[in-house]
């Protein structure tokens, strides 16, 4: 029996809501302030001491900021590895870009070497200063033990995103192995798997999107 004068109940016929992939949500974010974006780099570069700026960059960029995704910080560490150039100052402009445009840019690379040019400067005044000092090497060798635990922590977080399957394992695999213990260049690697990483990447892509 209906309600006279009332409303009519829904009747849950509502096409539910497109899902909206996390690519479409990081387009709508709102860009942050030139200050912030110097702020947080200068921040990346000051608690990477003795080295681990990517690890500190995803901490940073994709953990407590939430500025970028997992993917989209791995492509664009990725592509900043592979062009000409440092490879964190890279990735600086990239995220500068994306969330301030060009002035992002810059305010990115402004904070990620303002204050360790003036700090590498002042140590090293006191590294040729002092450099016979035993306890000298000990630190240095503490602060690059734990970059190389912070680089090998951000490997296996990482690595659990993007090697899926066995053939992405496999090109892991024979990178390391080319680059890593072989001592192959860079660019010979990229030149014999970076078309093999794109004939196995490009359909599977294509065939996510339809």
């Amino acid at each position: 029996m209906s309600e006279e004068g009332g409303q009519k109940p829904e009747t849950g016929n509502r096409k539910p809501e497109k899902e909206v992939s996390p690519s479409q949500v990081s387009a709508f974010r709102p860009q942050v302030s030139l200050f912030e974006l110097a702020l947080t780099f200068n921040h990346i570069a000051l608690a990477s001491f003795g080295g681990g700026l990517s690890a500190w960059s995803r901490e940073v960029v994709v953990v407590e900021r939430k500025w970028m995704t997992e993917e989209e910080f791995l492509s664009a560490l990725t592509m900043c590895r592979i062009l000409p150039g440092a490879n964190q100052v890279n990735l600086a402009v990239f995220v500068g870009n994306k969330m301030g445009g060009v002035p992002g840019a810059f305010a990115a690379i402004f904070g990620l070497t303002l204050v360790p040019v003036l700090i590498v400067l002042a140590m090293g005044y006191g590294y040729f200063a002092y450099n016979d000092v035993p306890a000298l090497g000990s630190i240095l060798k503490g602060a690059a033990a734990a970059a190389v635990a912070l680089t090998l922590s951000m490997a296996i977080k990482t690595g659990q995103k993007c090697l899926g399957s066995p053939v992405a394992i496999m090109l892991f695999l024979a990178i390391f192995v080319l680059n890593g213990l072989l001592r192959t260049s860079l660019l010979h690697c990229l030149a014999l798997l970076a078309p093999l990483s794109l004939l196995w990447g490009w359909p599977r892509k294509g065939k996510e999107a339809e």
